[in-house]
């Protein structure tokens, strides 16, 4: 199969301050705020829901196309991204915006002051998807992340006209969407992601009930956290797969995006729809794990040893000739 992914490409300047933020606020002065903070360390992660899903699926074996926008300090990003089986072919570059940025400064009480900024992200609406398709020979699914909202709808609108599969996946934009756009955004997807917060602000938005939406996607596929993930289609009886089982809790963040990955790779080996879900969650065990969206390793004795023990023999058997 070849899978294309949408989504923001982004990295993160994380900086901890060893005092409290509270220390250095004045109450009556609030309206005239003017502070520096001097850190202790500085933290550049590569990120963006589209590179972390990317990266994922190159790290199980697959060539997945990353389809967004980055800026002209792309380059270093990019030799990553190539070197672990990402085709970086279709990312548009701004000739005059830097690459998405997240700043953010963490004081020893765990708040946080961080500031996102869009930059190249917002002319992710400028690329089409038709010449995406062209390049690589055509396009059997296009997974639709979280992006530039103009580029999300153009995106969704484009699989629609051209009859091209698609997964929806709204994630941290959903906030920002109304009931309009998220109606246009999954009616008619082959896949609906979300965890079980945004299923219900899904259905809040949109007015359509759960039963309404399972008639209008192919399948509604939702994380549940630590009990893992439950696949939806209207009709069926749902399947659940649980989570395997970490060594340690190191970081959450990019837990979804991982499990995203696992998925549409089992996807792309035929393995169906719960072993496709099972490497999803192996995966995502690995990313939490681990500190950082891309900074794990897959060892594939190590993996199979693993998902072995989670999901039985049988299931390894099956996703074994895929991963070797």
């Amino acid at each position: 199969m070849r899978i294309a992914v949408t989504g923001s490409i982004a990295t993160d300047h994380l900086m901890t301050f060893p005092g409290r933020f509270a220390d250095q606020l004045v109450a009556d002065q609030l309206h005239t705020v003017s502070l520096s903070f001097l850190v202790d360390n500085l933290d550049v992660r590569r990120g963006g829901v589209g590179p972390n899903i990317c990266f994922g699926m190159g790290q199980l074996g697959g060539t997945p196309i990353l389809v967004g926008a980055a800026g002209y300090d792309f380059d270093e990003y990019r030799g990553w991204l190539d070197r672990h089986g990402v085709d970086t072919g279709s990312v548009r570059i701004s000739e005059v915006l830097h690459t998405a940025r997240f700043v953010c400064t963490t004081d020893k009480d765990h708040n946080q002051i961080g500031s996102f900024y869009t930059g190249a992200m917002s002319e992710a609406r400028l690329i089409e998807l038709k010449a995406v398709a062209d390049r690589v020979g055509g396009l059997d699914l296009v997974l639709i992340g979280a992006d530039d909202p103009e580029a999300m709808l153009r995106h969704t609108e484009e699989c629609k006209t051209r009859s091209i599969p698609f997964a929806a996946d709204f994630s941290q934009q959903i906030a920002r969407m109304d009931g309009d756009e998220i109606r246009t955004l999954l009616d008619g997807a082959t896949y609906l992601f979300s965890n079980e917060y945004e299923k219900g602000l899904i259905e809040s938005k949109t007015g359509w009930t759960d039963a309404e939406i399972l008639s209008r996607v192919g399948h509604r596929v939702t994380t549940l956290g630590s009990r893992g993930v439950r696949i939806e289609r209207a009709g069926d009886t749902p399947i659940e797969v649980a989570c395997a089982e970490e060594t340690a809790k190191v970081d959450p963040t990019g837990v979804g995006d991982a499990f995203r990955a696992g998925f549409l790779t089992g996807l792309s080996w035929g393995v169906g729809h719960e072993r496709a879900a099972q490497v999803g969650c192996m995966l995502a065990t690995l990313v939490i794990e681990t500190l950082g969206t891309q900074e794990y390793t897959l060892r594939r004795a190590n993996f199979m040893d693993r998902f072995k023990k989670a999901y039985g023999e049988e299931a390894a058997s099956e996703v074994q000739s895929h991963l070797s």
